[in-house]
């Protein structure tokens, strides 16, 4: 019942002072949105990079030669044997091969571009073939000009009606056996603005007697490292010297992205978090002031039987309150805020139920802790002299 009747006067004090609750708030609600804001735009940009890494393939490694006049190579054969002694480690392999196309389109062409691959390559990239089939290991080894394309492609010189059809790709015909699945609203220079033929085929039209370029895919997560440090070991017997050439692991470049936004995070959480001290030492200032007009009214309480707790728990709840309400306006700006500034940056930002509550109580905390000292000073004065105070 007392803790009722002093949240009651709490309240009361706070609507009797409305435009000084209001200033003590905003320190507290400046800080929280820009707390929420920070975090959920933080959050939503590592998913965005999380789900980038993700469609490339985070168990992917790849491997660059410089080409040179010299007999040494990393062959096909030399990762095939490497993927088939070590199954549990490497799940596969693909040769890239990089070709200029120029598309007919009745009298204009399209600039576009073909990559060579295996026949492992689409199902490695987790890329669904829509209508049709992939490339296949007859196609690679019989060197048949087919394709498989993506929907921009398909839709821009068939009109969606792409299957069965001849392609013209720099002056030679190409029979699409494949349309994959939309994965990017058939846009130019996206994902579906894509064509893939027969490793073998890209080589022979671009005059490459060696395959200079080659994605491999790790079984998982865990393994990346153990099958990154078998290609260095294989690219160190067959080149030898390592500047002519490059491993790359995805999965070592995301964790160092990753690394990095987390350190970006803290910094700017760390930023914002001196908005909230500075908003507490308002709400301590506004309390001592808040005491010292209430001198006499403190004094007259305690005359009547009030006990040092209860002048203790009016103060620390009327702190706490005017915190807590900055804490929630706080949160309604800031989710918006981060919302809002999601669709203008085009990712999905919504605030995580973790960052409201971790807000709400630490602007409590912040209302409790700094609104302590002024409710001791209130709880400690002596009711006669309070009683005198004019």
């Amino acid at each position: 019942m007392m803790l009722w009747r002093c949240f009651k006067m709490a309240v009361q004090s706070v609507i009797n002072n409305k435009m000084r609750s209001v200033l003590t708030m905003l320190g507290i609600i400046i800080g929280i949105t820009a707390v929420i804001s920070l975090v959920s735009l933080m959050s939503g940009l590592t998913s965005e990079v999380t789900d980038a890494f993700e469609d490339v393939g985070i168990e992917a490694i790849s491997i660059s030669i410089t080409d040179r006049a010299s007999t040494v190579e990393l062959a096909v054969d030399d990762l095939d044997a490497l993927s088939q002694e070590y199954p549990d480690i490497i799940r596969g392999y693909s040769p890239r091969v990089s070709m200029p196309a120029y598309i007919k389109k009745g009298n204009d062409s399209i600039n576009s571009s073909a990559t060579g691959v295996n026949e492992q390559y689409i199902d490695l990239c987790e890329y669904k073939v829509e209508y049709g089939r992939g490339i296949t290991y007859i196609d690679v080894e019989r060197m048949q000009k087919v394709c498989v394309i993506g929907t921009y492609i398909a839709n821009e010189i068939f009109g969606g009606d792409a299957l069965g059809k001849t392609l013209q790709i720099t002056g030679t015909p190409y029979r699409v056996v494949g349309i994959l699945e939309e994965r990017a609203e058939s846009e130019k220079d996206s994902d579906d603005d894509c064509i893939y033929v027969p490793y073998t085929v890209a080589a022979h039209a671009t005059h490459t007697s060696k395959v200079n370029a080659y994605t491999l895919y790790a079984t998982n997560q865990e393994t990346v490292e153990m099958a990154e440090t078998l290609v260095e070991n294989l690219c160190e017997e067959k080149i030898g010297d390592e500047d002519y050439y490059t491993v790359i692991a995805l999965k070592a470049i995301a964790d160092s992205l990753m690394s990095i936004l987390d350190s970006m995070e803290a910094m700017l959480v760390a930023i914002a978090a001196i908005s909230l001290v500075v908003a507490g030492i308002g709400i301590m200032n506004i309390m001592l002031v808040s005491v010292t007009e209430r001198t006499r009214e403190i004094g007259i309480r305690k005359s009547l039987g009030a006990k040092q707790r209860n002048i203790l728990t009016q103060f620390v709840m009327e702190a706490g309150m005017l915190s807590c309400i900055g804490g929630v306006i706080g949160i309604i700006f800031g989710s918006s805020l981060a919302i809002g500034a999601g669709k203008l940056l085009e990712i999905n930002v919504y605030p995580t139920l973790n960052s409201i509550i971790i807000s709400f109580t630490v602007s409590a905390a912040i209302g409790v802790f700094f609104g302590y000292m002024p409710a001791r000073k209130a709880a400690r004065l002596n009711p006669i002299d309070a009683l005198r105070y004019d």
